[in-house]
């Protein structure tokens, strides 16, 4: 109701400043969205009636991985403008009214956040987190509203950037950029108990990047070139967007970075595909570290495998491997294929989703660090946070790049068996 209120104060000083109509209508449908917003969140037909939240005597939260919460909604009159997003979460939302909740009944000492990436994809997110713990101070100092706090602490910047169908420039404005922030982190640290690796000194490893590049194919380069012609349509709007967008064509573009086939599934196996050179790496590294039984997780989050092509590890042999037809359905079950037919034990090749259930996970978790598994197959966010098998890790394989900070990482945290680590990007294919 409070940023109800807001809203309703905003449209009277633009409209006694006889501010810009756009300004005035975007206000209003803002209002709406709120209106609809607080509609939803207190229908009651859904909830039960046994207890609220008020009522459990609640007076403290400690939020972990808190950049999971980082999509809250935000109302801006900025437009066209790359880097804020006004996506936003009902979890946030959610944690934003307990907060505000807390904050009332403990004079603002009632959340504690956690995390290693408070900011983990754009700037707005240092808003965001300022909304959730300092929201009081915000106000006291008129920066509540985005475009406030925008304009004093962020700034826009105009750059060339890559379009996203890959082939040529464009210029882009972003809000990419802090200003004052000497003031900025004075606030923020008003709230935050910032620890850098240099002042924690852990006993981490060190890790060896390598940044695998391929070749691509003949049929990949034209296919490039036919993202190209497809995006041109879409910005001169011959065709409807139900039909064909920039997202998809970036989606494709992907896609077809990763390996040809997953645009058609009829096309050959380039044996310089980047599919194929993380199979070679992840062997050669089981081969060497044969003695030791290191592990080995490999990340991939396009093709992944559905739950009816998911094959249950026990029941796999190298024999039944080799009586399955060339067909191929997902880059998971084309690698691992490979890796068996390489000499490695179908046991030693497991994927996350096979882990269904906590219990199962635990289960999994347990092989990797004992080295009856030796080589994982998942997700970011399958193997993200709580995926602790940290033990006998040698090596993590992106076969597509993470997009956020938060996103890697996971063998940073190994300080048991050695000191030395790599990582492998397949990250690029140079046209």
């Amino acid at each position: 109701m409070r940023q109800l209120d807001d809203i309703e104060r905003g449209i009277d000083d633009v409209q006694a400043s006889h501010g810009e109509q756009f300004t005035v209508k975007q206000l209003m449908k803002t209002r709406k969205a709120i209106k609809a917003k607080l509609d939803k969140l207190n229908d009651t037909k859904r909830k039960d009636s046994v207890i609220n939240f008020e009522e459990l005597g609640i007076d403290r939260l400690f939020i972990d991985e808190s950049h999971f919460y980082k999509n809250l909604y935000l109302y801006t009159k900025m437009r066209n403008v790359g880097g804020i997003a006004q996506t936003e979460a009902q979890k946030s939302s959610d944690l934003f009214m307990k907060c505000r909740y807390l904050d009332e009944i403990t004079g603002s000492r009632g959340v504690i956040f956690a995390t290693g990436t408070p900011i983990s994809n754009s700037m707005v997110e240092m808003y965001s987190v300022q909304r959730y713990l300092q929201y009081d101070t915000l106000a006291r100092n008129g920066l509540q509203h985005f475009d406030s706090w925008a304009s004093t602490f962020g700034e826009t910047v105009t750059a060339l950037e890559l379009s996203p169908e890959g082939t040529n420039y464009r210029a882009k404005t972003r809000f990419a950029k802090f200003y004052n922030l000497p003031e900025l982190m004075q606030m923020f640290r008003e709230v935050a108990d910032i620890q850098t690796a240099d002042m924690l000194k852990l006993p981490v490893p060190k890790v060896n990047y390598h940044n695998i590049k391929t070749k691509p194919s003949e049929i990949q380069t034209e296919m490039v070139a036919g993202l190209a012609k497809r995006a041109e349509k879409v910005r001169a709007r011959l065709v409807k967007p139900q039909q064909d967008n920039m997202l998809k064509i970036t989606n494709d573009g992907r896609k077809l970075a990763l390996d040809q086939r997953l645009i058609d599934p009829m096309l050959p196996d380039d044996p310089n595909s980047k599919v194929n050179a993380c199979v070679d790496n992840i062997y050669r590294i089981w081969d060497e570290h044969a003695d030791t039984k290191a592990a080995q997780l490999v990340f991939c989050d396009l093709s992944t495998p559905t739950n009816k092509k998911i094959i249950e590890t026990q029941e796999v042999s190298e024999n039944a491997f080799e009586m399955m037809p060339d067909q191929f359905d997902n880059v998971y079950d084309d690698m691992r294929k490979k890796l068996i037919q390489r000499g490695i034990p179908a046991e030693q090749v497991r994927f996350i989703h096979e882990a269904a259930t906590d219990a199962q996970k635990k289960e999994l978790f347990a092989k990797v660090r004992s080295g009856e598994v030796r080589v994982l197959f998942g997700s970011t966010p399958k193997m993200g946070a709580g995926t602790n098998v940290q033990d006998r890790l040698i090596a993590i394989h992106n076969c597509d790049c993470p997009w956020r900070p938060s996103d890697v990482g996971r063998i940073l945290r190994t300080f048991k068996i050695k000191m030395n680590v790599e990582v492998t990007s397949n990250g690029k294919i140079i046209i």
